[in-house]
């Protein structure tokens, strides 16, 4: 798996065009249109005999039923895939659509079946239009026999894919994994490979602010374009935000030493900002999204605690995980720029407030999270293990607000104080 902290601003967007539907749909179609035209180059290489064998006509049927069928499966798969979703963004949150619309699986069967309806419909018009002698029509079967074995395999996997697709099920399960991925990339490379700006990190009174580009949310930073810029010996660069933070266009991000304009620029240009949270560095946003997820399941046009819990789960897990890696030991690879490492008050936060706000009322998915919390204690972070005891705190606060029963509160109190582990000091 590719390093993503690592990669360059460049190579970041490249990923991300490679990621959108239409670009593998329009490669499939460049290629099944190459595919058609190479017949009819090709021809003069098929021996005699084999040229009789194969007339025109014998192919013109195949290409006929191809070109008509994948028009309807393509309507068909297009129709399916938006509705469905469409239902997940509504049944889970608005952020899983952008996850969901980078589904390889999909965008693979779809691309297959365009590809197919461009190259049979792009054969006939060469063959109807009568470019090419009898020969290329062997290659035409060539191409068509295999074109429709991908057809077959195509349908295969998007019969099983559609089990699940846009499933509350197959959602969760696809923000879990891209969350996992932005979690162990931050471990490995805390701070994007820079070095971590920390309370104790001085700032020159000298420095001069490095003002935002523009306004939005910070996306990606990339530490290694700005290392390059820092072409003096002295020079440093010290960036206060995240990756996930949203900034207004003229305010300070950060603060800069030995650079002039033009390095400033640099830097500027180093920083991708965008309209929308991504997943590439902001670790952070996973955990967020699964607990929209867990949020709208507790909403009361839902009441879905089952779902709550298992988002509960999925972060426990993925949290613990983090928590488990030991963190690099390396130097930074880029020592002049500093920048905020994730903290696990951040994690703790973007997974579990909102969920003990929401699922306050309901007695299950109290005792729920206060047993993650619990766990969570035990890994062996003091850091962590501060921050966990905070949000204990607080959905315990949460808890006795909501909770109507005496038994309930006395139930998530027995919860709160199980093995003493958040048992306030004295």
């Amino acid at each position: 798996m590719a390093n993503v902290t690592h990669l360059s601003g460049t190579a970041m967007m490249v990923l991300r065009f490679a990621r959108r539907l239409w670009v593998r749909v329009s490669l499939m179609a460049l290629l099944a249109l190459m595919a058609a035209v190479s017949a009819t180059l090709l021809e003069e290489f098929i021996p005699q005999g084999l040229r009789e064998r194969v007339p025109a006509k014998a192919i013109m049927p195949v290409l006929t039923i191809l070109a008509s069928g994948m028009l309807a499966v393509s309507t068909f798969s297009l129709n399916v895939m938006v509705t469905a979703y469409h239902a997940a963004a509504s049944q889970a949150t608005p952020r899983a659509h952008r996850i969901l619309l980078a589904d390889t699986t999909t965008q693979t069967v779809l691309a297959t079946f365009i590809g197919a309806f461009v190259y049979s419909l792009s054969a006939i018009l060469l063959i109807q239009a009568g470019f090419g002698a009898q020969g290329s029509s062997v290659m035409y079967m060539a191409v068509t026999v295999a074109v429709v074995v991908l057809v077959i395999l195509a349908m295969l996997r998007w019969i099983d894919h559609l089990s699940d697709l846009g499933s509350m099920d197959a959602t969760l399960r696809k923000t879990e994994a891209e969350a996992r991925k932005s979690l162990k990339q931050t471990r490995a490379a805390p701070a994007q490979g820079a070095t971590p700006l920390t309370a104790e990190t001085v700032i020159p009174n000298d420095a001069s602010p490095i003002p935002a580009p523009q306004s939005g949310y910070l996306q990606f930073i990339d530490a290694a374009r700005i290392d390059k810029a820092l072409t003096d010996a002295g020079a440093r660069v010290y960036l206060h935000v995240s990756p996930g933070q949203f900034v207004l266009k003229g305010h300070a991000i950060g603060y800069a030493c030995g650079l002039d304009d033009k390095g400033v620029c640099t830097v500027q240009a180093a920083l991708t900002m965008g309209q929308y949270r991504t997943f590439e560095q902001d670790a952070a946003y996973g955990l967020l999204v699964l607990s929209e997820i867990a949020s709208r399941a507790l909403s009361p046009g839902i009441n879905d605690p089952g779902t709550a819990i298992d988002v509960i789960a999925r972060q426990e897990r993925l949290i613990w995980e983090w928590a488990c890696t030991p963190p690099t030991r390396d130097a930074p690879c880029y020592e002049r720029v500093f920048a905020p490492a994730l903290t696990p008050e951040t994690l703790i936060t973007n997974a579990f407030a909102s969920t003990a706000r929401d699922g306050a009322d309901k007695i299950e998915v109290v005792c729920r999270l206060l047993h993650a919390l619990r766990s969570l204690a035990t890994s062996g972070d003091s850091h962590l293990a501060a921050a966990v005891r905070d949000a204990a705190d607080r959905t315990r606060n949460h808890a006795q607000a909501a909770l109507t029963q005496e038994a309930d509160r006395e139930r998530m109190h027995q919860a709160y104080d199980v093995e003493g582990v958040f048992i306030p000091s004295p």
